[in-house]
């Protein structure tokens, strides 16, 4: 069944046009602390896998455990684990992806009963399983993987500089200084704190993508919270640096594509598309079937009065709009209170843009204002 599972996956994203998606080095902790963030993306991390009484295998390490989901024999024992995090609450029942497994089996779920809601079930769905040794030394990477074989020690890493994250790379930053900022190499990536970005011959900028070609030397003490790990460094121990050679295995290896979800659509919203009576200080609350890029909502939100063509034109109201990633909801908040007694539409186009980049189904609300 899982291998029919993973031919599906090969198929459709062998006919798929999107750009291969890049594998991330994470851990346990940054994926329960971050579910949004890491649902349908490729990671890699390690942990300790067991098999319990239920049959269900679990990957775990000193901050919780997530399920594993593989095909056959995986050893127990320190293993690493490559595959695709799901959260089956962001997903619909008649998602692709699903369309092979067994649910009731895998999950525990009733396909003909009530869907998890988002949290509730998720599972790294494995594409390779194999023992893990710890690392000779330290990297960015082996930190990321082995997280508590280094918290509290003093480490020095190479890697190419990140600016405030502008790669989106992490899911959320320590906020531990006015300077955070990141350092990646291969499939990885940490902060650094506590040292602004600059020394002998450098003076990067945070936001900026014109120095994220170079490559820094950090020397730190390794800290975690919250789901993630950070290097607490001084501006005295940065260097510039060269990147290193890319290992044989580095240079072979292709990443894997994620298969295309269903497109984004609206599932609910309240107001209610032609409730009437809507109160004048009402504010529009609209729920995605899928994770959205909030970056493609600008200007693709059209709020207008409409009525009879008889009737003179009403401006438009001002409205201030906010994306809740964690509940997939759009609110559009307006700058005064509603006219009374008008029909207000609300429009979704068709270029707001799933997490995938998929386009939205476009949509359109209206409701009648009440008078009071």
């Amino acid at each position: 069944m899982f291998r029919r599972f993973l031919l599906v996956v090969l198929a459709i994203a062998g006919g798929a046009s999107a750009q291969p998606a890049p594998r991330r080095a994470t851990n346990v902790a940054a994926i329960l602390a971050f579910p949004a963030f890491f649902h349908g993306r490729l990671v890699v991390l390690v942990g300790t896998l067991a098999t319990e009484d239920r049959g269900e295998r679990r990957l775990s390490n000193e901050a919780g455990s997530l399920r594993i989901v593989a095909q056959g024999g995986a050893p127990e024992g320190l293993d690493e684990v490559r595959g695709e995090f799901w959260d089956l609450g962001r997903m619909n029942p008649d998602d692709p992806r699903l369309a092979t497994l067994d649910l009731r089996g895998t999950f525990h779920i009733d396909p003909d009963g009530a869907w998890p809601r988002t949290g509730e079930v998720t599972a790294i769905v494995a594409t390779a399983v194999a023992p893990a040794s710890p690392p000779p030394a330290p990297s960015i990477r082996s930190i990321v993987l082995f997280p508590s074989r280094y918290l509290e020690q003093r480490v020095t890493v190479s890697g190419q500089y990140g600016g405030r994250n502008l790669f989106g790379d992490l899911p959320a930053a320590p906020a531990k200084s006015q300077w955070d900022f990141v350092i990646r190499s291969a499939d990885a990536a940490i902060w650094v704190s506590g040292a602004r970005p600059r020394g002998k011959g450098f003076d990067f900028a945070l936001d900026n993508r014109i120095d994220t070609g170079r490559w820094l030397e950090v020397s730190g003490v390794v800290r975690q919270g919250r789901g993630l790990q950070w290097i607490e460094a001084t501006s005295a121990s940065l260097a510039l640096t060269q990147p290193p050679a890319p290992t044989s295995a580095e240079a072979q290896e292709r990443p894997a594509r994620v298969p295309a979800g269903p497109p984004p659509e609206v599932v609910f919203s309240t107001p209610t598309q032609d409730e009437t009576d809507v109160s004048p200080g009402t504010t529009v609350r609209i729920q995605f079937s899928r994770d959205l890029d909030p970056a493609t909502l600008k200007g693709q939100v059209h709020v207008e009065y409409v009525g009879a063509p008889a009737e003179p034109a009403t401006p438009s109201p001002d409205v201030a709009i906010q994306y809740v990633g964690a509940t997939r909801v759009l609110e559009i908040r307006f700058a005064k209170p509603l006219e009374r007694f008008q029909t207000v539409k609300v429009e979704l186009t068709e270029d707001v843009l799933g997490k995938d980049q998929q386009r939205l189904k476009p949509w359109t609300l209206t409701f009648s204002v009440g008078g009071t």
